[in-house]
């Protein structure tokens, strides 16, 4: 649950920091804490950079995926009906979405196997509203398959340079 302070903390950083803008860009935040999830909301709409959809389970989110394109994710690492809510991140990039910006948000970072890291940023609830921003902001990082083509690659290039 987010306490008061953090909470208004976030709404009052979304309120005095506008920033330039830019081409609106869709977020899917999953998140099974409502208020969190709308303090999030509020924090991401009001830089005037994203339009954001909340999903509090994987369930609405594989059926929100299905249904639409999104630019990014933000996905908390327990939801209420998975405990390993990471593995949306996964499903994210086994279905092509390759090109969708995943930050992984949870109070228990070390439970997020080190190959799913790699997919994007990990932020350690509580955290400050204007990490998530700056996440969202960052260089996507190559999903897994991208990974995989990349070491196959180079691994059949050794091999053809080594004949």
């Amino acid at each position: 649950m987010v306490e008061g302070a953090h909470l208004e903390q976030m709404v009052s950083l979304s309120l005095s920091r506008k920033s330039e803008r830019v081409r609106i860009r869709k977020v899917l935040v999953v998140e099974d804490d409502a208020v969190l999830g709308l303090a999030i909301e509020q924090v991401l709409s009001d830089t005037g950079e994203w339009d954001v959809t909340i999903c509090p389970t994987v369930s609405c989110t594989l059926g929100t995926l299905r249904d639409g394109a999104f630019d990014a994710i933000v996905i908390d690492g327990h939801l209420a009906d998975s405990d390993e809510g990471w593995e949306l991140a996964e499903l994210v990039d086994a279905l092509g979405h390759d090109h969708m910006r995943i930050v992984f948000q949870t109070g228990s970072p070390q439970d997020i196997p080190v190959r799913i890291r790699e997919l994007g940023p990990v932020l350690n609830k509580p955290y400050d509203p204007n990490d998530l921003v700056e996440a969202l902001r960052q260089k996507q990082k190559p999903g897994l398959v991208q990974l995989v083509r990349s070491k196959l690659a180079a691994t059949k290039k050794g091999l053809h340079s080594g004949e």
